[in-house]
């Protein structure tokens, strides 16, 4: 059998088909933490639900473009290329003429692919913006509300999120390791764009060698891996920012934080202290009134506080604390506490931003851009936060706050993703099934019937990444890898560059889109393009020939701990921040001034609706965390072998703890229901002590498989709400809901999600007996 190079988001691979046309999979022999998730890829080539050809939804056909409730509950006609892309290419142009660009929505998320070429999401919005443009989005559902906080508090996102202290410095230097959420080693596996070496569990076992004592700060014990020397903190769940201030409160009392350094380095702590001790609303944030809050005991956060300031502390939040509401202020609160201790652009010490929520953050390999498809230019200046897409579908012509601004929604008619689900990031899926109703045409351009492409009118089957050629590396992966083709296409599928240049020829923007290359000449062009430049500073690199024919490029070396903060505290005034005062803002005016009750000008506790201490905990007293899943990526491959075999009863598992499962009857292997006002899911019922009592656990990106406002399949943002972290960020808020759940008695309803929906062969007759072309 003949294996061939390539890589995927969670890890560099070696893959060939065996004689039954088989596909087996290898990982990289350099890594030594192969991900589990490879597992998910023999299965995937061949799916039952592999789109097989274009496909065109039937009420469109015969009615055209406009508003349908029967969008998501309509069969699909399957069509030749050449009428789909002809009719596709007359709408998009329709549009345009009719109502703008601005109508457009080019709504492509970027994990299709860990290829550079063939990425879905550069692939649509170059198209797009060769078209005139489109309504674009913003920010990440990961990091939404971080990426709009942090340049205000730190000035930058992208040196907290990307160019973090390295875990070889932590671990030669940290002598307390307080991490919020924990350091979950299920998500250090994934990093966009792929991976070759996975680095982070090795680091993680080197940590617990040397003894490093860790502080795990969760409702769910299993945020961190076996073999640390952890003191697990069971935390009420959405209450850290109680804490962080009752810790913050216990330094400032007992004379235990550093004011030298809030002098130097940092503006606006006074007021924060003034808010500490019950200045501004008369209620003092000890650790009396945060054990009240959390729920831990008050003597358990004094000590802590006196250990963080007797050690050289590192503090750590992960992504899931600011993936809920008012999400802003455990982060804020965080870079508070650490620079109250002082340390902050110490090694080992300070504060660091999604520690276990991505392969890349803590990793040694270089920090280098590599060969990308340019977008160009979005003529169009609209764009939403991303997590707003139903209220943008829903709400044309209504103004919302963010990051300052006032702003307005426009009105689409015209939806495009290509390479992304909506319908597993979003939340509160059955609004947002309403939503998809509202446009004239939705287009989903992907390799698999998802619960998106089920909700469309035109779906275009693409290419999976192992049915062509491509090169990959991650966000500091240490290699290039040639991605090379294994498997024919399936059915007629074929790949986004063919797909958009079809409809870019029938547009006539052919020649701005392709500049006349195919995927090969394109490769060879970027890798070209990119190889000048290093070669310019004195790097190494082979002609694309020799690097296609070797199957990879070892990456450039660099240093893996210039860090922002490092820089800083070395020279406040050369490393200034990008901040209006340069140093860190515990108080920002600037923030201030925009006047969101949601989100003040410094870390405060805020409640939120949905938690245990709230009123609505007397309905549903459950508190359910919809995390990442261990078995696959978000709800990428999902039909895999590693992901089906983490189900149960053919659903999604939840994990319960004993005592909560006893007191509703429920057993290890019962199917359950799960639900709230918003909706209900079925899932299968895992027992565990790994989670405090009156916490839930069901991950996220299980098909999404609807029956009425029940999902059958264990899809939990049937159960989330729509709302945003704040105004100041309209961040996503679906990692903590309250539900009830109870021992489901009744016969199971049939999935469906694992095969296609209804589809025909021949076009829908008019009443007149021609057939409609839209």
């Amino acid at each position: 059998m003949d294996v061939t190079p390539s890589t995927s988001h969670w890890g560099a691979f070696s893959a060939g088909l065996d004689a039954e046309g088989r596909l087996r999979v290898n990982p990289h022999p350099s890594d030594p933490s192969p991900s589990p998730l490879l597992g998910n890829l023999p299965g995937s080539l061949r799916h039952p639900t592999r789109v097989a050809a274009p496909a065109i939804r039937r009420g469109w056909l015969e009615r055209g473009p406009g508003p349908d409730q029967a969008r998501g509950h309509d069969e699909f006609v399957e069509v030749e290329w050449d009428e789909a892309l002809d009719l596709l290419a007359a709408e998009l142009r329709r549009v345009r003429d009719a109502h703008g660009n601005e109508a457009i929505f080019g709504g492509s998320y970027g994990w299709a692919s860990a290829g550079r070429f063939h990425h879905a999401q550069s692939q649509l919005h170059r198209f797009l913006n060769a078209f005139g443009g489109f309504t674009s989005s913003r920010n990440t559902y990961s990091t939404g509300t971080s990426a709009v906080l942090l340049p205000h508090v730190v000035g930058s996102a992208d040196e907290v999120l990307r160019k973090a202290s390295s875990w070889p410095t932590i671990v030669a230097n940290t002598e307390l390791l307080v991490a919020f959420g924990g350091v979950p080693e299920k998500n250090v596996f994934v990093t966009p764009g792929g991976v070759t070496r996975h680095h982070t569990p090795g680091f993680l076992g080197r940590l617990g060698e040397r003894g490093v004592p860790v502080a795990l700060i969760s409702p769910l014990r299993a945020d961190l891996p076996a073999g640390l020397h952890a003191r697990w903190y069971p935390i009420r769940p959405a209450t850290d920012t109680a804490l962080m201030l009752a810790l913050a409160h216990t330094l400032a009392a007992e004379c235990l934080h550093d004011p030298d350094f809030l002098d130097r380095y940092c503006v606006g702590y006074d007021e924060f202290e003034r808010y500490l001790f019950g200045a501004a609303d008369g209620v003092v944030k000890d650790a009396e009134w945060a054990s009240a809050i959390t729920e831990l005991p008050a003597a358990d956060i004094v000590a802590l506080a006196r250990r963080m300031a007797s050690s050289r502390t590192f503090i750590t939040v992960t992504w899931s604390l600011q993936r809920i509401e008012h999400g802003e202020q455990p982060v804020w609160a965080a870079i508070a506490l650490a620079a109250m201790l002082g340390q902050i652009g110490l090694p080992g010490g300070g504060f660091g931003h999604g520690y276990g929520s991505m392969g890349e953050i803590g990793d040694t390999g270089p920090d280098l851009r590599v060969p990308f498809l340019p977008r160009r230019a979005n003529p169009v200046r609209q764009f939403i936060p991303v997590a707003r897409i139903a209220d943008l579908l829903l709400n044309p012509g209504e103004q919302y706050d963010y990051d300052g601004a006032r702003r307005t929604y426009p009105d689409i008619r015209l939806v495009y993703w290509a390479g992304g689900n909506p319908f597993h990031h979003h939340q509160d899926l059955n609004r947002l099934r309403s939503a998809f109703t509202r446009p004239d045409t939705v287009v989903v351009q992907d390799p698999f019937w998802t619960a998106t492409a089920r909700h469309a009118d035109f779906v275009l089957p693409a290419t999976v990444p192992l049915e062509r050629e491509d090169f990959g590396s991650g966000r500091r992966d240490t290699h290039l890898i040639a991605m090379h083709r294994v498997a024919e296409p399936y059915g007629r599928a074929r790949d986004d560059y063919a797909i958009l240049s079809g409809l870019a020829e029938r547009l006539g923007i052919g020649q701005r889109f392709t500049e006349g290359r195919t995927p090969r000449d394109w490769l060879e062009h970027l890798y070209g393009e990119w190889r000048q430049s290093l070669l310019s500073r004195g790097v190494e690199v082979p002609a694309f020939a020799e690097f296609w024919s070797a199957g990879e490029y070892r990456l450039p070396a660099q240093n893996a701990d210039r860090t922002l903060f490092a820089e800083f505290r070395r020279d406040p005034v050369r490393h200034r921040l990008r901040t209006p005062s340069g140093k860190i803002e515990i108080t920002s005016e600037h923030v201030r001034s925009f006047g969101y009750a949601d989100c003040p000008g410094h870390p405060v506790w805020l409640e939120p609706r949905e938690w245990l201490g709230g009123a609505r905990a007397t309905r549903f007293p459950l508190h359910l965390i919809a995390n990442q899943p261990s078995t696959r990526l978000h709800s990428q491959l999902d039909g895999g072998a590693v992901s089906q075999a983490g189900k149960v009863a053919g659903r999604e598992a939840i994990r319960i703890h004993p005592a909560d499962a006893a007191a509703r009857g429920i057993a290890e292997g019962d199917l359950v229901r799960v639900f709230n006002e918003r909706g209900a899911c079925l899932a299968g019922a895992l027992l565990t002590t790994d989670s405090r009592s009156g916490v839930v656990q069901l991950p996220t990106g299980a098909w999404f498989d609807p029956l009425g406002s029940l999902c059958v399949h264990g899809n939990p943002n049937v159960l989330t709400a729509d709302v945003p972290s704040s105004r100041l960020s309209q961040g996503c808020t679906g990692q903590h809901v309250l539900v009830e759940i109870e021992r489901y008695a009744e016969k199971p309803p049939v999935l469906t999600i694992g095969s296609p929906p209804m589809i025909t062969r021949e076009h829908p007759p008019n009443p007149d007996g021609t057939h409609a072309r839209g």
